[in-house]
């Protein structure tokens, strides 16, 4: 029969759209978001703001699915875990390309200093963000406020509340957000 898909074709197929779909928009809505922050959060490091970044928005990612996938918990159970560790496949990914044009297998060691960073990060944002629930705007907003502060250095200028507002930092994550969400309930 044309068209027919087994059970565990049909998961498959959903687990590996879903996990694409919500890697792509990871690592999308990290590089708007960190483009951002660098153009309008003077003096911040670049690298502190992509790691924050990543793994804001991976942990945040993680959530929305979990609510979206809560109907198909064989799914939800494989690419949850998979979101969190997001912040760490792009560190391999990115060390493992420099290794091969530099063809330097020293950099290894240093990944293993900003695998204890990134695991600093994420418990943070995990400890923030609670398991099965949709981040709400209003968290979401208070822990970017944090997230401002966690890479840059304090001004007296404008507040990082101000620099949210201003910059539609919120906004930006949250349309991510609902999308995963809605993207997880179509089934």
């Amino acid at each position: 029969m044309l068209g027919y898909m087994s059970e565990k074709d049909r998961v498959l197929s959903r687990l590996s759209r879903f996990t694409a779909f919500a890697s792509l928009g990871v690592i999308g809505t990290t590089q708007d978001l960190a483009r951002l922050a660098l153009d309008h959060v003077e003096n911040s490091d670049p690298e502190k703001v992509a790691e924050e970044t990543l793994c804001l928005v991976a942990v945040t990612t993680a959530r929305a699915a979990e609510v979206g996938l809560r109907q198909e918990q064989q799914i939800s159970s494989v690419v949850v875990p998979t979101l969190l560790d997001l912040p760490f496949a792009y560190r391999d990914y990115l060390v493992g390309g420099a290794m091969i044009t530099q063809r330097d297998t020293t950099l290894l060691d240093a990944n293993e200093t900003a695998y204890k960073r990134l695991q600093t990060i994420r418990s943070f944002y995990t400890g923030n963000f609670v398991e099965n629930r949709f981040p709400a705007e209003s968290l979401v907003r208070a822990k970017m406020e944090n997230w401002i502060e966690r890479y840059s250095l304090p001004s007296l200028a404008i507040t990082p509340a101000e620099r949210l507002e201003k910059h539609g930092f919120v906004g930006l994550l949250m349309t991510h957000l609902k999308l995963m969400l809605a993207f997880g309930r179509q089934g």
